[in-house]
């Protein structure tokens, strides 16, 4: 069993940064992937970023490229989202969330189905 809790979210300008994290319990999750999700109201959630355990691969979806990071500490049980250059448009509830296994397609890591345990979520507002 995982538990995820996520925090960090908030209110900025555009072209601003915030970093979200998110903590763990359970001894399974250093061999977990784990992905950050949002989804903005009326919107689908969309997968923005995965990595992989020992940090060893990391995706990105193509909207945050070069503008979010993610990054973990195995040793904190910790899950970071580094979001910089926030754009009106990256507003949405953030979810972190965890899976035992590899899809068979890079692309499904974006997709929910799959992800056995979820955070509740931390809201980042961008607005002017």
């Amino acid at each position: 069993q995982v538990q995820l809790v996520e925090s960090g979210g908030g209110s900025v300008q555009p072209g601003g940064s915030l970093r979200l994290s998110c903590a763990a319990s359970g001894e399974s999750y250093k061999t977990d992937y784990v992905g950050w999700f949002r989804q903005a109201p009326g919107k689908e959630r969309e997968g923005v970023a995965v990595i992989r355990p020992s940090s060893s691969i990391i995706y990105y979806t193509d909207s945050v490229k070069g503008r979010f990071s993610i990054s973990r500490d195995d040793a904190k049980n910790t899950v970071y989202l580094q979001m910089n250059d926030l754009k009106t448009e990256d507003t949405a509830i953030y979810y972190c969330a965890s899976r035992r296994t590899r899809p068979t397609y890079v692309v499904d890591f974006f997709r929910s189905m799959g992800y056995e345990y979820w955070g509740q979520g931390t809201q980042v507002t961008v607005s002017s």
